[in-house]
């Protein structure tokens, strides 16, 4: 999965699943391949067909361009196409929850708070036990 975009200044951009290395991620770059930043997730295993998204990093030199929204919209998006819950324990992905998530279940997505088993398996996840 790749989708170019624009950010807020027209520039642009990639968004693309990165399933290569233990932790997954959607990462977004710049038109030259420059990676300017990354939603990591994890789907546990004992919980198929789920997703829990943990931490979103948006590289300081290209703040204010709108890419957290980009991923967090591609990610969401490519979740519902999954037919996935969303497990939101990135506080970037809680807070766009928060807000627009009536028009994400609308959307036929799905999403629940995170549980104690979620923070073990994202624990698990980023110690090298995945």
């Amino acid at each position: 999965m790749t989708e170019q975009r624009t950010d807020r200044t027209g520039a642009p951009v990639h968004v693309a699943l990165d399933a290569t290395r233990g932790i997954s991620a959607y990462t977004v770059s710049l038109d030259d391949g420059t990676l300017a930043g990354r939603a990591d997730f994890v789907d546990p295993p004992e919980a198929a067909g789920e997703r829990i998204f943990f931490h979103t990093e948006i590289a300081e030199e290209f703040g204010g361009r709108g890419l957290a929204g980009l991923l967090v919209r591609e990610a969401l998006a490519e979740s519902i196409r999954e037919d996935l819950t969303v497990v939101p324990v990135c506080p970037v992905f809680a807070k766009h929850l928060d807000k627009h998530g009536e028009d994400y279940k609308a959307d036929g997505g799905r999403f629940r708070r995170p549980r104690p088993a979620d923070l073990a398996a994202v624990k698990q996840a980023t110690e090298g036990g995945a």
